[in-house]
């Protein structure tokens, strides 16, 4: 394989990067591809592209196939931008690479190497023994990473990326001092975290979110603010809930919980309970979890995610307590902080349970990714800066 910056790209690779650009697009376009990473595939023969292809679920065609059935007898001699490298096994679905090779792709660009040992420069290597070329444009290696952060985290240290969603006040507050919540922020903003449920594989919140909300945690797909295009088009994804996991060190999440009604399995985790005496649901299943720095070992439960049911990216939306020991215990990747335009007041509950700080080099600093409008709040993005 041939790794090619922008800037030494020959005068006829000089469309390669809008190419591959498309093929990024067409793989951040899919809300989620769980428990396989976001693809975009674009085949351009005869001065023009003849086929598109993205990765709508597990089982369904992947984005090469989909572009190649799109393309027809086009796609031979043609060449194929594709955001991840193909495939080279089978799994539900036939190794992508051999795709490519029976349908006579003469060059495959790539923008990054798929990390899973299943494949790992397998694909390329054997589509170049089959007598493809094949470049990757290494300007397109982290833009393609951020597409499926969670997917490239998972296979290098067996975690997911972990996002932590919280709404607040102007002045840092979460709820007044009575327990009143609903709704501090606005719809648009309530929109906005319909879709980062949707994009995670699991979305985790704590016994004491449980009891004093009863929150369903599932995706409402009608506030999602989808057009129907972008409906169609994340259909797959959209037919499946995300896990649904509760963190509950002393098992009282009560069996009538809204958070098993909706469809969709459910996770609890409890410390050294075998639920035997609890009339849960089937699609409910109990983890018993060791102690941790303070209440469960939350890392225990990412790790576990992650092994054992394939999550890439995991949403914590829970209150500060739980939301303050996975800040503390560096579990998070990316802070979502919505910030509503009201004073709630002194007495009112704060944001994060965090305490024992005793000086500034000891606090927890971030680095702001970016600042976005939403309806009448403010959207924070935010990572950890070591």
């Amino acid at each position: 394989m041939k790794s090619l910056p922008n800037n030494e790209l020959g005068a006829d690779q000089r469309d390669w990067p809008a190419y591959m650009q498309q093929a990024l697009d067409l793989a951040a376009s899919v809300i989620s591809a769980v428990p396989n990473p976001r693809v975009g595939c674009v085949l351009f023969a005869e001065n023009k592209v003849v086929g598109e292809g993205w990765h709508k679920a597990a089982g369904q065609d992947h984005a090469e196939v989909m572009a190649l059935k799109q393309a027809g007898d086009k796609a031979k001699s043609s060449t194929a931008f594709v955001s991840l490298e193909p495939c080279a096994h089978t799994g539900r679905t036939g190794p992508c690479c051999d795709a490519l090779i029976e349908a006579g792709i003469s060059t495959v660009v790539i923008a990054s190497v798929d990390p899973n040992s299943k494949v790992a420069g397998k694909g390329i290597e054997r589509m170049e023994a089959s007598g493809i070329e094949v470049f990757q444009l290494t300007d397109f290696d982290q833009l393609a990473k951020k597409i499926n952060p969670g997917y490239f985290k998972r296979i290098a240290k067996g975690l997911p990326y972990v996002r932590c969603k919280m709404a607040m006040s102007l002045d840092g507050r979460t709820a007044l001092a009575n327990g009143e919540s609903k709704w501090i922020t606005s719809a648009e903003a309530r929109s906005d975290v319909q879709k980062l449920r949707a994009a995670s594989s699991a979305v985790v919140t704590g016994i004491g979110t449980v009891l004093e909300d009863d929150p369903s945690m599932a995706v409402r797909k009608g506030e999602l603010g989808f057009s129907e295009e972008e409906l169609e088009r994340n259909s797959a994804a959209l037919s499946v809930q995300p896990l649904r996991v509760i963190v509950d060190s002393r098992l009282r999440t009560p069996d009538a919980a809204r958070i098993f009604e909706a469809e969709g399995n459910v996770i609890v985790f409890a410390q050294d309970q075998d639920g035997s005496e609890k009339n849960l649901a089937e699609n409910v299943e109990i983890v018993k979890t060791g102690k941790g720095q303070q209440g469960l070992d939350l890392r225990f439960v990412l790790e576990c995610l992650a092994s054992d049911y394939s999550c890439s990216e995991v949403l914590v939306e829970a209150g500060s307590e739980l939301s303050g020991s996975f800040i503390r215990e560096g579990l998070v990747d990316e802070l979502v902080i919505y910030i509503a335009p009201k004073i709630l007041g002194s007495d009112a509950k704060g944001l994060l349970d965090i305490s024992g700080l005793e000086s500034l080099s000891e606090s927890l600093n971030f680095e702001i990714l970016d600042v976005e409008a939403i309806g009448s709040d403010i959207r924070v993005r935010a990572i950890p800066r070591n």
